[in-house]
């Protein structure tokens, strides 16, 4: 298996979100990719691109589904949050030797288990029809859901950085027991390759168990990482460099099981 990776950011962020990450991988010899979600990557202040409108999860795997087979190698995917179906997603048609899903949202067809999960698609629906153009999160949404184990100025230098996200993509996530193009569902049994889940133990946006369930579908090529201390963007928060020590470790681990599996 070859040490290329493809670290994909979640909603409303950007590349430089996995600019620690980036680095830790190409120093451990890995070739390293960056790219942005479709409308994504930009000033966060200007004004969103009219495009992301009508912006699905769909388009997000499709992109980087095309970005994947314009490699050399299949990589190792490593997507956060919606990022991690959209990684499920590509690996299910076969590009992908490995995938990374840190507190990854759950697939179609996936209820939220707790009062913190339910929160957020309760505090979107507070703001109107919110599927019919781009939105912006607010900062105390952030600050007590995704960066809690952050002080408050980091916090807001991260939140800072957050730019727009498609309302459509938050009603396919939320809300998609009334979408017909079942944007969000994976097809698990067409995943073959390795599996690693990564959660925060303390993510109150994706709840642990979450992560363990969908660890749990991948019987034996699904690996379930609990990370104490941590929550939803672990890898960013302090700390981080032991999470991607743990990950590195799993990858190279993977990778000596599947080349003995070549070789056989």
């Amino acid at each position: 298996m070859s040490k290329e990776i493809v670290l994909i950011h979640g909603a409303f962020a950007g590349p430089w979100c996995m600019e620690e990450y980036a680095g830790f991988f190409r120093d451990r010899g890995w070739t390293v990719h960056v790219p942005a979600l479709r409308h994504h990557g930009g000033d966060p202040n200007a004004e969103p691109d009219p495009g992301l409108t009508d912006t699905s999860v769909m388009d997000y795997a499709n992109d980087i589904a095309e970005f994947v087979q314009g490699l050399d190698s299949t990589p190792v995917l490593l997507g956060h949050a919606i990022a991690g179906v959209v990684a499920q997603q590509v690996a299910a048609r076969g590009l992908a030797s490995a995938i990374v899903l840190i507190n990854p949202n759950a697939p179609w067809g996936n209820l939220p288990e707790t009062d913190d999960e339910r929160a957020v698609p309760r505090a979107l629906m507070e703001g109107g029809a919110f599927w019919k153009a781009p939105m912006r999160v607010e900062f105390d949404l952030m600050a007590h859901f995704a960066l809690n184990k952050l002080s408050e100025a980091d916090q807001h230098k991260v939140f800072d950085q957050l730019g727009p996200e498609s309302g459509r993509v938050m009603f396919e996530m939320f809300f998609w027991m009334f979408d017909d193009h079942h944007a969000m569902k994976v097809e698990i049994d067409k995943v073959d390759c390795p599996v690693l889940v990564v959660s925060g133990a303390e993510d109150r946006a994706v709840n642990p168990n979450t992560c363990r369930a969908l660890a749990q579908m991948y019987g034996e090529h699904g690996t379930f990482m609990l990370i104490e201390n941590h929550a939803h963007f672990l890898f960013i928060e302090p700390g981080w460099e032991k999470v991607a020590g743990r990950i590195d470790g799993w990858l190279d681990e993977s990778i000596c099981r599947m080349s003995v599996y070549t070789r056989l």
